[in-house]
């Protein structure tokens, strides 16, 4: 039996034509669907970054700060540390004039002085021994420590020069002073040969320290100014 098709061709390539449409319709609205989706996504991106952001600079910003603040402490703390320095080298423990007539009265009989320096240091820090067991570790008690200010801790260093007959008189000038009340460590830094016109003469240099909590009674102190009065008069 013959199938005769009476649809003429022209309508059918016209719903073949509109299928085919409706095809890339759909297919671009996939697409546009896609393209909204990923514009979208990287939008919400975009954002969530540009919050981290935020967050890190805030983070940032608020450790800069505190490094600001903990360079002004720091700078503060060097200022008070200069002044407490300062003030400390003020306070004198004893006055250079007894301290000058002490080292003059000491003097042997030819000695002259020609030079005289002080000058206040910090002592070094000694590190503490670690305990040798857990009983010596649990014995410590670092409460019963008594804390010393840093001025009380300043040692006060002493350069003497002076000329000798000889090295006799150098060593019977450290004697003395060794056995002064004032000052302490007396070493001798340099003796050589020194001449003036046709007289040869010893010139020296000594280093001392100032005694600590030096306590001289009202006749210490009668005693060395009365020396430093005869040994001006001898002069």
């Amino acid at each position: 039996m013959l199938n005769i098709n009476f649809v003429p061709d022209d309508y059918v390539q016209s719903s073949e034509s509109r299928r085919a449409n409706l095809m890339c319709l759909v297919l671009l609205a996939i697409v546009m669907a896609a393209l909204a989706g990923s514009f979208v996504t990287i939008k919400m991106r975009q954002r969530a970054f540009g919050a981290k952001e935020k967050l890190v600079n805030t983070k940032i910003a608020q450790v800069r700060e505190t490094i600001r603040q903990f360079e002004e402490l720091q700078a503060k703390r060097k200022e008070m540390m200069k002044t407490a320095l300062v003030t400390a080298q003020l306070l004198e423990p004893v006055p250079k004039s007894l301290l000058l007539a002490s080292l003059t009265n000491n003097l042997p009989a030819g000695v002259s002085l020609t030079e005289l320096k002080l000058t206040q240091k910090e002592p070094r820090t000694v590190r503490r021994s670690a305990p040798a067991n857990k009983y010596q570790a649990a014995k410590a008690d670092p409460s019963a420590e008594t804390p010393m200010s840093r001025e009380k801790l300043l040692e006060t260093h002493i350069d003497i020069g002076g000329i000798a007959p000889s090295d006799l008189q150098v060593a019977a000038y450290i004697e003395r002073l060794t056995g002064s009340n004032l000052v302490t460590n007396v070493a001798l830094v340099e003796s050589k040969e020194y001449k003036i016109e046709d007289t040869t003469f010893r010139k020296f240099k000594l280093t001392a320290m100032l005694q600590k909590e030096v306590q001289l009674t009202r006749e210490d102190v009668e005693r060395i100014r009365s020396g430093r009065k005869a040994a001006t008069q001898t002069f």
